[in-house]
């Protein structure tokens, strides 16, 4: 048997999601028992400055014992920041129209800001209280 044939058995599911630079994969493959166990792969794309590129990987290997506890760790992690900071993305990098420069140009607005709070706060005077 060749390693092409073992491939093709072990793979039973696969299912892919595009996220920007990032790509997890997400494979139901066999045990050599007849078991099936998945693999989740995380693939992030890396550009050098002469335009040619590598990927990075990281793999996870999740086995049936473990789903149960998996599945409830991940919901209440999911669940805890979705209840604390929504469902909408705060990172502008995460926004398709994202510029570098204008990012750089916003926090040193917001530095500016929080200077400007700070000498304010600094006013208070304690006789008030």
């Amino acid at each position: 048997m060749s390693d092409k044939d073992f491939v093709e058995k072990d793979e039973i599911f696969s299912k892919v999601l595009r996220a920007g630079r990032r790509t997890y994969f997400f494979d139901v493959r066999g045990t050599k028992a007849g078991d099936y166990y998945l693999t989740i792969t995380e693939s992030k794309k890396f550009t050098h400055d002469d335009g040619s590129y590598h990927y990075k990987k990281h793999k996870i290997y999740l086995y049936k014992e473990d789903f149960s506890a998996f599945q409830e760790n991940l919901t209440e992690m999911i669940d805890y920041i979705i209840d604390e900071k929504g469902e909408e993305v705060i990172s502008e990098r995460h926004q398709k129209d994202f510029k570098k420069e204008n990012f750089s140009a916003e926090q040193n607005e917001n530095q500016e800001e929080v200077s400007v709070t700070t000498e304010k706060f600094t006013d208070i005077s304690f006789e008030d209280i």
